[in-house]
Formats: C-alpha cells, sequence, structure tokens
C-alpha cells in the first residue's frame, strides 16, 4: 500500500490569496485609467488615505512606550515640585524614591490594600460608574461631578514617620477644570505648596495659578481652624460665616492679606482681576481638604502623630 504527502491549506492563507490577487488587479486596472478619470482619482486618494491611517497607527502604537514614561515623569516633576523636593541638577527618580505611593477609601479615609498604587489612575476611575459616584448638586462646590471612590496620595517618608504629604485637587475655575496637587506637612495642616499644573484659565489673569509668586503665597498657610480660635469666613466662596474648630478655614481673599491681622494664616491672596478663577480655587480647597474628600484620612494621620 502506497502513501502519499498531501499539503494541508489554511483557509486563511487561501482567502488573503484571493485578496491579493483582486487587490493586484484592480491595482493594475487603475493605472491602466487616464490620470483625469474620476475612478482613478477616488482610487488614488482613498489608498492614500489607507497609508496614512497605518502610518499613524503604527507611530501611536511604537510612540506609546515613550509617552507613557514622558507622563509619569511629568507627574513626578509636579509631585516634587508642590512639596518642595525638586532643585536645579536633581535625578527626579532618584529623589521620588523617598514618596510612598497610596491608595486610601475617600469615604473613610482608611488605606486600601487590594488596588496597586503604580498602576491606579484617579481620572480614569473617575469615569468609571463602578469606581466613581456622583456628587449631589448641593455638595458639589468645586463642580466636578463625580469622584473616585479611591485617591491616590503620596507620603514624603522620613526615620519611619511622615514628614509630608501630597494630595491631588481638581475643581472648576472660570473655563476649565484645574487638576493639581497639594502638599502639606506632617501635621496634616499647614501648607508646603499648591501646584495646578493642569489648566486652561485665561492668560495673565486666572491663568496666574501658575505663577511662581503667587504660588509661594501658599507656603506656612494652615487648612483648618484648629486652634479653637473664633475664626470667620472671609474668602471668596461663603462670607460671615463662624468656621467651627475642625473645619476647613484656608481660601482666597480679595486684596492683599495683612499679616498683622486676625485669620491671616488661613488667606491667600486672590487673582488680580480672575475673581472666577480665584472662586474655584478657593471651593476645590473647601472641597477636597472636607470630610468628602481628604478629611478623614487627614484627621487619621494627626491623630497617630498625636
Amino acid at each position: 500500500m502506497s502513501s502519499s504527502t498531501e499539503s494541508v491549506k489554511n483557509p486563511q492563507e487561501d482567502k488573503f490569496a484571493v485578496w491579493k490577487e483582486k487587490a493586484n488587479r484592480y491595482a493594475q486596472h487603475v493605472l491602466a485609467l487616464p490620470n483625469d478619470s474620476f475612478e482613478k482619482t477616488i482610487a488614488v486618494a482613498l489608498g492614500l488615505c489607507l497609508v496614512g491611517a497605518v502610518l499613524v497607527s503604527g507611530s501611536a502604537v511604537a510612540l506609546k512606550s515613550l509617552q507613557e514614561s514622558n507622563k509619569s515623569k511629568d507627574e513626578k516633576v509636579n509631585i516634587l515640585e508642590v512639596a518642595g523636593l525638586k532643585s536645579e541638577g536633581v535625578n527626579i527618580d532618584e529623589a521620588f524614591k523617598q514618596i510612598e505611593p497610596k491608595i486610601i477609601d475617600l469615604a473613610t479615609g482608611n488605606p486600601v490594600d487590594n488596588i496597586d498604587a503604580k498602576a491606579f489612575d484617579q481620572r480614569k476611575a473617575a469615569k468609571d460608574p463602578a469606581m466613581s459616584v456622583t456628587i449631589p448638586a448641593d455638595e458639589d462646590i468645586a463642580n466636578i461631578k463625580r469622584k473616585a471612590k479611591y485617591a491616590k496620595v503620596y507620603q514624603v517618608m522620613e526615620g519611619g514617620k511622615v514628614k509630608a504629604i501630597i494630595l491631588p485637587v481638581n475643581g472648576y475655575g472660570l473655563w476649565s477644570t484645574m487638576y493639581g496637587f497639594i502638599a502639606l506637612e506632617g501635621d496634616g495642616e499647614t501648607v508646603i505648596g499648591l501646584n495646578l499644573y493642569d489648566q486652561a484659565e485665561t492668560p495673565g489673569l486666572g491663568g496666574e495659578v501658575v505663577n511662581p509668586k503667587w504660588k509661594a503665597l501658599w507656603k506656612g498657610k494652615k487648612v483648618y481652624n484648629l486652634a479653637k480660635k473664633d475664626v470667620h469666613e472671609s474668602n471668596l466662596s461663603e462670607k460671615g460665616q463662624t468656621i467651627e474648630t475642625g473645619e476647613v478655614a484656608l481660601g482666597l481673599v480679595k486684596g492683599n492679606v495683612d499679616p498683622s491681622k486676625p485669620g491671616a494664616e488661613y488667606q491667600v491672596d486672590a487673582l488680580a482681576g480672575a475673581t472666577l478663577t480665584s472662586r474655584g480655587v478657593s471651593n476645590l480647597i473647601r472641597y477636597w481638604m472636607g470630610k468628602d474628600g481628604f478629611g478623614p484620612y487627614l484627621a487619621k494621620l494627626r491623630l497617630a502623630r498625636g
């Protein structure tokens, strides 16, 4: 009994060969048409579009890792800057080693261990119904609509203790949602810096939130009325209300802050000619430092510190 070897044909390869042959025949047909032919013009245009799309898609895929790397580096730079840890010639990755990212539950202020802090994207989580909550309109003073259930915080450690905390904040100004970080000392109430690095406010007015001189005004300010003083609201978000002990007192005020007057430690100069942006900054501070934001987490931090 004789045997013979038969090659097994791949149906996909057969289909590809058929399409390739059809494409080749059509290309020959198009090339044979006069240059002023409508069919040839359309075919060439479509062919160029297809080639362009392939090149753009290929470039996007090839550059994705580089884009992700640059995004990560920018975030590290912004965090180091707001914490006062960025200096001329500093190695970003080396400087960042002293910072520990952690995920916390905003509702309780407790740490969350089953979420990878390095991979967690709070902005994306805020858009995911399963990972976020809708903010009731009467509580949404920062006008952000939805917030993630969890937040990524950054702790600067020294000798096993928390030296500083960097917290992500966002809120609406005049034209845009402003995203940034606020850094606090380990006491959970003294401001190191504020950096609203991502915003589209009016250049020269609200856009002055990125002005180094204005950002420097935040250093040393206090967030909460923890001194049991009779502090009255005087910022641009609310006026005339007494701030209870432990409540957020930090905000922007019109004109220049007078350091000699009571309550100056809770006040920052508003941006000249940018009332709505200034009010937006005050509101995002009040929201994220309050009970619906990082308030529970910071209260636990202060309690542990003693």
